[in-house]
C-alpha cells in the first residue's frame, strides 16, 4: 500500500479493536507508507464533543495519525479545524496490521497526552490497563506496553518526540 500520487487521494479504515471487538472504525486519507510506518489523515470520529478537561475533541478536528508495524504504539496529532495544533495524543497498542483497505490497531488501554507546546506530559489510563487482565493473560504484551509507555513519555519529557513524526 503506497500512497505516492497527489492527485489520487488513497482511502483506509482505521479499525481500532479493543478486547477482541471493534471499538470503532472509520475512514482515513493514507497519506503515507513505507512498509514500516503508516501515516493517515481524518477527521475526528467522535461525533460529538469529548471534554478530558486538558484537551478537548471535538467536531471539526483533525487528527494525523502515526501507526507503525514494528512498535506498540501510535501517535495522534490533533489540530482544531483552522490548523492550530493541539498536541498528540498516543495509543499504546500491538503493532498495526494492514489487510487490504484496513488498518488494524489492538488497543492496550494505556495512552499518553503531550500539549502542543510540550509542557503538560501525562500518562493516561493505567487503571484501565491494571483491570483489562493483560498482565495474567499476555505478560509478554503487557511487558511490550509498558515499554513503550515508558519509551514515549521519556522521548515527550527529554527530547525525540519530534522525530517519530519526521
Amino acid at each position: 500500500m503506497s500512497a505516492n500520487s497527489a492527485d489520487t487521494a488513497r482511502m483506509v479504515d482505521v479499525v481500532l479493536v479493543k478486547g477482541g471487538r471493534t471499538k470503532i472504525r472509520y475512514p482515513a486519507e493514507l497519506l503515507q507508507d513505507d512498509g514500516t510506518r503508516v501515516v493517515v489523515r481524518a477527521p475526528f470520529a467522535g461525533g460529538t464533543v469529548r471534554d478530558f478537561g486538558f484537551v478537548r475533541f471535538e467536531p471539526g478536528d483533525v487528527f494525523t495519525e502515526y501507526y507503525w508495524r514494528d512498535r506498540w504504539y501510535s501517535v495522534k496529532e490533533l489540530r482544531d479545524p483552522v490548523g492550530t495544533l493541539k498536541g498528540w495524543y498516543c495509543d499504546i497498542a500491538r503493532p498495526a496490521a494492514v489487510s487490504g483497505t484496513e488498518l488494524v490497531v489492538e488497543d492496550l488501554d494505556l495512552d499518553l497526552w503531550r500539549s502542543a507546546d510540550g509542557r503538560d506530559v501525562r500518562r493516561l489510563d493505567e487503571d484501565e490497563f491494571e483491570e483489562s487482565g493483560l498482565t495474567e493473560r499476555d505478560p509478554a504484551a503487557a511487558a511490550a506496553a509498558v515499554a513503550a509507555l515508558d519509551l514515549l513519555e521519556r522521548l515527550a519529557r527529554e527530547g525525540g518526540f519530534d522525530e517519530l513524526l519526521v
